[in-house]
């Protein structure tokens, strides 16, 4: 996991309240219109999560951070969650539908996380990525981008990692609109959850929210909220036959050809720091 990605703990309030939500047709489109189980990867304060839970779907969220953890709890109090990253699921093998990660893919150690994401995965089943993008065609959006920073506004580069990876096939993608109301304290929150300015020093990240402060105060001219546009970016791909659990041929016995290899620490039954996650 890169090291920014451990930045959101310390903002997890301001994150809550600042961050746009996803739409519920996003939601649906990633997961699909039946109930299925879900393993949300990365599912931070909870913003799709209550979207893929309010659709009927058996979520179980997880998130490396306890204090976001905590606060998706909060809107959330019966959905289940797992301190975890993506990096070693803490799940059966074949045990879910669907894996989502909203706004954190391009967080993971993706040579570590797709092999264990494709060993969670059900025959069949398939991983959903999804990322909210200002629309930064429109001028005043993009003078914001400049103030804010635009980093995670590659949109074509964030997926490739699934695109190129032989564990998933042909990646759909497809793309939803929505706008988010802020005002002035909202757009502060949104300014204080970027990990770009939550880890600069006190002084920094104060100049950089007055600098936010002035231009919405300038750009609003005394309004009382704006309509900051999104478009919600989704992708999904299947994962393959071939991506079966390492040590396993079809028939599910292991090969003779290849040692196997474990992806998860081995368990004699008195191991109590792995703690899986059973689906059924």
């Amino acid at each position: 996991m890169l090291r920014h990605a451990s930045s959101f703990g310390s903002v997890a309030d301001a994150y809550e309240r600042g961050r746009p939500s996803f739409p519920s047709a996003a939601a649906a489109w990633l997961v699909g219109q039946e109930a299925a189980t879900v393993l949300e990867l990365g599912a931070g304060t909870g913003k799709l999560t209550r979207e893929l839970v309010a659709l009927g779907h058996d979520v179980h969220a997880t998130d490396p951070d306890p204090a976001m953890l905590k606060v998706l709890s909060r809107h959330l109090p019966d959905t289940r969650v797992s301190e975890t990253g993506a990096e070693q699921i803490p799940a059966n093998d074949r045990s879910v539908d669907v894996v989502v990660a909203a706004q954190c893919f391009h967080w993971f150690d993706h040579d570590r996380a797709l092999p264990e994401i494709a060993r969670v995965l059900k025959p069949g089943g398939h991983l959903a990525l999804t990322w909210n993008y200002r629309n930064e065609r429109i001028p005043w959006v993009r003078r914001l981008g400049k103030l804010i920073g635009s980093q995670e506004q590659r949109i074509d580069e964030v997926a490739e990692p699934l695109v190129l990876s032989e564990l998933f096939g042909f990646v759909e993608d497809a793309t939803f609109t929505h706008w988010q109301q802020i005002d002035r304290d909202s757009i502060r929150d949104l300014v204080l959850s970027r990990s770009n300015v939550a880890t600069l020093d006190e002084e920094a990240r104060a100049a950089k929210l007055a600098e936010v402060i002035a231009f919405y105060d300038d750009f609003g001219r005394g309004m009382d909220g704006m309509q900051l546009p999104y478009n919600t970016q989704c992708y999904k791909a299947v994962v393959t036959e071939q991506a079966s659990p390492a040590g396993e041929d079809d028939e599910g016995t292991e090969s003779e050809s290849e040692p196997a290899q474990e992806t998860q620490p081995p368990n004699d039954g008195t191991d109590t720091d792995m703690l899986l996650i059973d689906f059924r």
